[in-house]
């Protein structure tokens, strides 16, 4: 194993970190991670990405139902339009973007490109999300009617779909706030949202892609370890101030793949 393969699996220690302590973030790291660190095509580390932050999710959820953290109700209701907006997103949306989207002179934005500039550009929207919640994390409002979830899900699927992200840093802020879920329950609750959308998300790139399923496996067990030990930690730490200092690291994330991908 060289030292760039031991740093990813570092990392995939904290994307599991992450995971368990805030509910969400997960694929925030693991994308740049694989894309940067690792060398994967963005398309296919953004499928990557599902697998690896569905299963520790769903670890993750079993460690938050048994404290009792979990509104199965409530994350269902979320988890229908988003898993449907997922799977059709990765089956037919991302296989269907043109190689070459755009050429101007002598620049040419490419398909790989454009799929890392929206995730920098969702990281930006995320991590203001994260940074303004972490000062008002306990603001509740009434339950919305069922038919706005519905809507809020096929956007939140499609978008989480592209990007190959579990979507955990959109849902507790909406949990928080449009279910009238305690911060400590919706991230919980935004888990199994995580691992629906992100496994079936999977299943439609298992049919258009091939998988490196050895190095999958290895990534997403290291992971699983660091979300059992997010969960434990979670319990010492609090919430509020953990979301807005991670509001900030991806704040920082987003630059750099900004600057990746423009310079």
């Amino acid at each position: 194993m060289d030292s760039t393969q031991l740093l990813g699996y570092i990392g995939a220690l904290i994307v599991g970190l992450v995971l368990g302590l805030i509910g969400g973030g997960g694929s925030i790291l693991t994308v740049p991670l694989l894309v940067y660190l690792l060398g994967y095509n963005p398309v296919i580390a953004t499928a990557y990405s599902l697998f690896v932050v569905g299963t520790s999710s769903m670890v993750g959820t079993y460690q938050k139902y048994k404290e009792g953290l979990v509104d199965f109700k409530t994350g269902l209701a979320f988890s229908f339009p988003s898993f449907v907006a997922v799977y059709l997103s990765r089956r037919y949306l991302v296989p269907g973007i043109p190689d070459t989207i755009l050429n101007f002179g002598d620049y040419t934005l490419t398909k790989e490109m454009s799929i890392m500039i929206f995730f920098a550009i969702i990281m930006f929207l995320a991590s203001f999300s994260m940074i303004k919640n972490g000062n008002n994390t306990n603001k509740v409002s009434n339950p919305q009617p069922y038919y706005k979830t519905f809507i809020q899900g096929l956007i939140i699927g499609t978008v989480t779909g592209i990007i190959g992200a579990g979507g955990g840093f959109l849902y507790v802020p909406a949990l928080v706030v449009w279910a009238n879920i305690p911060m400590k329950k919706a991230v919980g609750t935004s888990l199994i949202i995580v691992t629906i959308n992100s496994l079936i998300g999977f299943i439609g790139d298992i049919q258009t892609l091939e998988i490196e399923w050895f190095f999958l496996l290895c990534f997403t067990l290291i992971s699983i370890i660091g979300i059992i030990l997010g969960v434990f930690i979670s319990k010492f730490i609090s919430g509020k101030k953990l979301k807005k200092s991670f509001g900030f690291f991806v704040l920082i994330m987003a630059v750099y793949i900004m600057y990746k991908e423009l310079k």
